[in-house]
């Protein structure tokens, strides 16, 4: 079973794919698409091109926990998504992810606007393994 992992923003949403084990995330790629009509039909071609059973997608809390503006836009969006499949949709906590992220990309040395149009990428990466990890531990 595949599950994609998504990073939703304001300006561009990183796409993550599992294996077909459900073992490991892979960065698939940015949307920089403007209209969120756009970003559901590339979201749409990715999940029938992937065969994707499940979608994750990174839900921004507060560090205290609470629901701020970000989050807001995000439980929008997934409610949005879940007009238009039938798809399971997982919100995933999210925080420090694009954190962990841009540590990541400054230890590989990623700058620039390479760096901007990957660290999306990779947060959705970042959630979708820790989903995927979470699963592992709760079959263990």
């Amino acid at each position: 079973m595949r599950i994609m992992g998504i990073d939703y923003g304001d300006s561009r949403v990183g796409i993550a794919v599992s294996d077909p084990m459900g073992w490991t995330a892979q960065g698939l790629e940015t949307i920089t698409e403007k209209k969120q009509e756009k970003v559901f039909e590339r979201l749409l071609e990715l999940i029938k091109l992937y065969n994707v059973e499940k979608i994750v997608v990174g839900f921004p809390k507060n560090m205290n926990g609470t629901i701020g503006p970000r989050g807001e836009l995000t439980h929008k969006f997934v409610e949005n998504l879940r007009q238009k499949t039938d798809i399971e949709i997982v919100l995933w906590d999210e925080r420090l992810t694009t954190v962990a992220a841009h540590r990541m990309l400054n230890e590989t040395n990623v700058r620039g606007k390479k760096r901007k149009q990957v660290v999306d990428t990779v947060a959705a990466g970042y959630i979708l393994q820790g989903y995927l990890d979470s699963l592992k531990l709760n079959r263990d």
